[in-house]
């Protein structure tokens, strides 16, 4: 259930090792978040917007015996994100070298920060390296589990991913600049979480990214078109349209599904590739334990331009800070209102090597962050506009006259039900909230769960591992075996 990117890559390992594979998707494609909005006739990227972890999906590629170059192309980008603050508050390129962010660090905030800066890149490479076979590329663990996987003789490096610190605490350890903790908190979002609830442990998307931050050709979009290509080649068939309202539950066992017309399609099992969130609608969990909406993750609104821009040079990814980065999670997270002064990330799809000439149209992703409350009041795209706008025009940017797609928390949860709209799930908050995610395991057997609100987490990356995860699961459950599913870069699956 589900052709997104957990849905695609967990059908092709079960595909690739013999099963009889049907994809159920809702919608008209493939692709879930991963989506392409055609505004004045081109496509552009209205999801996900950056393509990291690159071993995950050349593992998937190379256990079928194919090479993900063959069916994708990427190239890799020198300025990971361009910043800016608004009055006076300057820009700040963050690269994919490390010493070339040093010293444009030092010139921004000054030597001690640049010092920071390098430490902190150590210390997230460090928590990646304690977590990444831990706990990325195995299935979900306990507490206990995740102690016996590191080995008692590291136990001080899974004490030193730091747990039970906020990330913006953590952030004071490397920068006095309260620009630069702004920056770097940033990265609590990737997970649809607050800087000052998301525990320090989350740092290491710093590392993610300074491990490689690809550019694909044909946007994002070509992924998911690549990972279906993949799934179809191993034999999984695809059926857009395909509206499940039902799973089938019988002798305590998932049998099958229900589709809205009425049709009854029995299986030996189901695998769920969208948010735990539905499955209370799907009767395949009791309403009780499914989350809160107060534990959503954020939600959105998007605006999918075409138009032309001044003012300010864009890079591939642009972030437009205000000054008061609390008083924007207060809002959400407390008030469950958009702030006045959002931060605005740009996805600019048409700076990649070579930039649109000046003057002409291009497209553009832009996007703030907004509660997950779409499926308790509505929201109108326009109302944000004005505020939007007014803090680019203070960072130097202005976007000419063109045609603009938008999606609200309303949108969102239209198109991915029982959500409000979150894009990531429960929010990554406090010590355990990883730990809280479902497994690959539903709760009921023969129920399979893939997607960016289970184990390991939301983002492209994990979404994909996800769906390894799964696939693995259940291919052991039905063999009868029950060792540990683990994937690991180089190494095939075990």
């Amino acid at each position: 259930m589900g052709a997104g990117v957990a849905g695609l890559t967990a059908a092709a390992d079960l595909a690739r090792r013999g099963a009889d594979v049907t994809i159920l998707e809702r919608a008209a494609s493939h692709g879930g978040k991963m989506r392409h909005v055609m505004v004045d006739g081109r496509g552009i990227d209205g999801g996900p917007t950056v393509f990291t972890m690159r071993w995950i999906f050349e593992g998937l590629f190379a256990d079928a015996g194919e090479s993900l170059s063959d069916h994708l192309g990427v190239y890799s980008t020198d300025v990971l994100a361009r910043h800016a603050w608004r009055a006076g508050g300057g820009r700040l390129d963050l690269f994919a070298d490390i010493e070339a962010s040093v010293a444009a660090i030092g010139d921004f905030a000054g030597a001690a920060d640049a010092r920071g800066y390098r430490d902190f890149c150590a210390r997230a490479a460090a928590i990646y390296r304690t977590l990444e076979g831990s706990f990325i590329g195995a299935e979900k663990p306990s507490q206990l589990d995740l102690v016996r996987r590191v080995g008692l003789s590291r136990i001080g490096e899974l004490w030193r991913t730091a747990p039970f610190r906020s990330m913006w605490s953590a952030l004071g350890d490397h920068f006095s600049d309260p620009r630069l903790r702004q920056l770097f908190g940033r990265y609590a979002t990737y997970v649809g979480a607050s800087p000052w609830f998301a525990p320090a442990t989350l740092m290491l998307v710093a590392h993610v990214e300074q491990d490689g931050v690809w550019l694909v050709q044909g946007g994002m979009r070509a992924v998911a078109d690549a990972l279906l290509g993949l799934a179809e080649r191993q034999g999984a068939t695809l059926r857009c349209g395909a509206d499940v309202t039902r799973i089938i539950i019988e002798g305590g066992r998932a049998r099958g599904v229900e589709l809205a017309n009425g049709e009854r399609i029995m299986a030996d099992a189901v695998l769920f590739n969208g948010d735990a969130a539905a499955l209370p609608h799907l009767g395949a969990q009791s309403p009780a334990l499914g989350p809160k909406p107060a534990q959503r993750s954020l939600s959105a609104i998007t605006w999918c331009v075409n138009a032309p821009t001044s003012g300010f040079d864009l890079a591939h990814h642009n972030v437009f800070f205000a000054e008061d980065y609390a008083e924007e999670f207060r809002a959400i997270f407390n008030r469950r209102e958009v702030t006045a002064a959002p931060t605005i990330y740009i996805c600019a799809q048409d700076r990649g090597l070579q930039p649109p000439p000046p003057g002409t149209p291009e497209r553009l992703l832009l996007l703030i962050n907004a509660p997950a409350d779409g499926d308790s009041r509505d929201f109108n795209a326009s109302d944000y506009i004005d505020r939007t706008q007014a803090l680019l025009a203070s960072c130097g940017l202005h976007i000419g006259q063109g045609s603009a797609v938008a999606t609200t928390p309303s949108g969102f949860n239209a198109l991915f039900p029982a959500t409000g709209g979150a894009l990531y799930g429960m929010a990554s908050h406090g010590a355990t909230a990883t730990l809280r995610r479902s497994g690959a395991r539903g709760k009921i057997p023969g129920l399979y769960l893939a997607g960016g609100s289970v184990h390991p987490g939301p983002g492209v990356p994990m979404a994909a591992m996800s769906g390894r995860l799964a696939a693995a699961r259940l291919l052991e459950d039905a063999a009868g075996r029950s060792t540990t599913v683990r994937f690991a870069p180089g190494r095939r699956s075990h």
